[in-house]
């Protein structure tokens, strides 16, 4: 390894006695980019080669006036500014993660047989995103006016509206589960749902600015 390093010194220190674009600058950045090129940080993400290449093309760019031999080797070099460039994609892919599961969080919350509320519009960035789950469980588990525990179906007290709420929101419990839980046909349990329920469910959403 030593040898290796010594000899991409070298190459680094030749190629910047070309100026730009010179052919002989291009064949050892080239050659450096060979030797390198398998003593780099690997890993299984489906961004590896994007943050990869961007590593290669920030070096041919700047590998002149950005690599300084007395603070470590070209790979190490090589290696910081690939990570960095993995965790620049690791973050946007977080990002866009958070984007999507509200999407879908808030299209599923909201939504009943016939209508689908999207909130693409009232979107902020995923950073300043509301935990739009952890607030409605929150509020349906807090039911301060005891509203959702009292609308129930008739005879059925153990069935309400704060009880199937929570038992639908992600990851749901499907309604023929519900079924045989509760010993109602799932016709009679979706009707009390969409009547009793989800406008609770929307007229919550909508103080909170949700929809």
């Amino acid at each position: 390894m030593h040898h290796l390093e010594e000899q991409l010194r070298r190459l680094v220190k030749e190629a910047c006695e070309y100026p730009a674009g010179n052919p002989q600058r291009q064949k050892r950045l080239t050659q450096i980019i060979r030797l390198a090129a398998n003593k780099l940080w690997k890993e299984n993400t489906p961004y590896y080669q994007d943050a990869l290449q961007q590593t290669w093309l920030y070096f041919c760019s700047n590998v002149c006036g950005a690599y300084d031999a007395t603070r470590g080797s070209v790979i190490t070099w090589l290696n910081t500014y690939l990570r960095w460039r993995l965790q620049d994609f690791y973050r946007q892919q977080q990002e866009d993660k958070t984007k999507k599961a509200y999407l879908n969080v808030s299209q599923f919350i909201f939504s009943d047989r016939t209508q689908i509320y999207y909130l693409e519009e009232n979107l902020a960035a995923p950073p300043d995103l509301p935990p739009i789950l952890e607030t409605v469980r929150f509020w349906v588990e807090e039911d301060i006016d005891g509203e959702l525990r009292n609308i129930h179906i008739q005879g059925h007290p153990e069935v309400n509206c704060q009880v199937l709420i929570l038992k639908r929101l992600p990851p749901e419990v499907s309604w023929k589960e519900l079924s045989a839980q509760f010993g109602l046909s799932v016709s009679t349990l979706s009707s009390f749902y969409q009547r009793q329920c989800l406008p609770r469910l929307r007229n919550f959403a909508e103080k909170e600015g949700f929809l």
